[in-house]
């Protein structure tokens, strides 16, 4: 397969029904106003794991046969795919093995741990993870479920952009975090293939933004992956990348970056005026908005991708008390 079609996302709509929560989209008053355009919120972040990543995980698992759920799972994660994975294995009764890098927040690494999956703790990037992955799958048989390039995980994560445009018919512009792009692409084929004048815009920060950087190559490279707030974006696309590069290249209509401090003030405006706590890569819609990276037409709708931010550290910046340098 090499690419993932709308009509692929209707049947993964389909087959994780019931076993994913349908998230509301909401309008945003204040941003409304601000823009003078109607500016809607699509709050996956109050999703089942506190992700989207609950939509791809499940999708995959329930893609898989016999033989391989008796063998187990087996990803690299930034956080959120290895708890949405964790998850829907364990429903599922199946063994499920996660391997994240030193950068990945201690709060998202407990929550795996405690929903039972083995945890794997390697090197400073995801593209170190990934290769205690391969080991894995080679040495003890498990099947890997990577976090977004993978077709059955992206057709998952496009049920997301169905439900944007059966909640708001006429959206204009769909402001969509962006990292390795299984959300991005997703959400692109859904909407563009109910509404193709759609425009689907992908919002990342400025130190590491692994897409965004090979979209400018006109191929994947590889990026220093940096501590940033918007930690669930970090990591890279993998060189040998066989879906999301294309489709995010094809679909996508725009990338925008934002600094650390552009960040900072999505995640406090979503506190503070929307009342939802978001994590950084949650908030980078907002962010864009705020920032004036983006000057909207129409309807638009902000993808609150994830709530799973560390509050240990992070509580002055969600109440608005520090701030950062631009």
């Amino acid at each position: 397969m090499d690419t993932v079609t709308f009509q692929h996302i209707l049947v993964a709509r389909d087959r994780i029904a019931g076993k994913i929560a349908a998230t509301p989209a909401v309008a945003s008053v204040t941003l409304s106003e601000r823009l003078d355009v109607p500016v809607y919120l699509k709050l996956e972040h109050r999703q089942t794991t506190g992700s989207f990543k609950l939509r791809g995980a499940s999708n995959a698992i329930a893609w898989l046969d016999a033989e391989d759920r008796k063998r187990g799972v087996v990803a690299a994660s930034t956080g959120n795919h290895g708890r949405a994975l964790s998850f829907a294995a364990r429903l599922e009764g199946m063994r499920a093995v996660i391997c994240m890098s030193k950068l990945v927040p201690a709060n998202k690494v407990e929550e795996i741990r405690r929903l039972g999956a083995e945890i794997r703790i390697v090197g400073n990037s995801q593209d170190d993870a990934q290769v205690e992955v391969e080991r894995l799958v080679a040495e003890e048989g498990l099947v890997m479920v990577p976090p977004f390039d993978h077709p059955a995980v992206i057709a998952g994560q496009g049920t997301l952009g169905l439900e944007i445009v059966s909640a708001v018919a006429d959206v204009a512009t769909v402001l969509v975090p962006l990292s390795g792009g299984g959300l991005a692409a997703g959400i692109a084929a859904a909407v563009k293939g109910a509404r193709p004048n759609t425009r689907i815009i992908g919002v990342s920060m400025q130190r590491g933004a692994a897409m965004k950087a090979s979209l400018d190559a006109g191929r994947p490279v590889q990026v220093e992956e940096m501590p940033t707030l918007a930690d669930s974006l970090g990591g890279g696309i993998g060189l040998d990348n066989r879906l999301t590069f294309s489709m995010c290249r094809d679909l996508l209509d725009d990338v925008v970056l934002l600094s650390e401090a552009e960040i900072a003030a999505g995640i406090t405006h979503a506190y503070s005026q929307e009342r939802e706590i978001v994590e950084g890569a949650g908030a980078v819609g907002i962010a864009a908005l705020l920032a004036g990276k983006v000057k909207p037409r129409g309807p638009v709708v902000l993808v609150l991708s994830g709530r799973n931010i560390d509050m240990g550290r992070h509580r002055d910046i969600v109440c608005g008390k520090t701030e950062l340098a631009a």
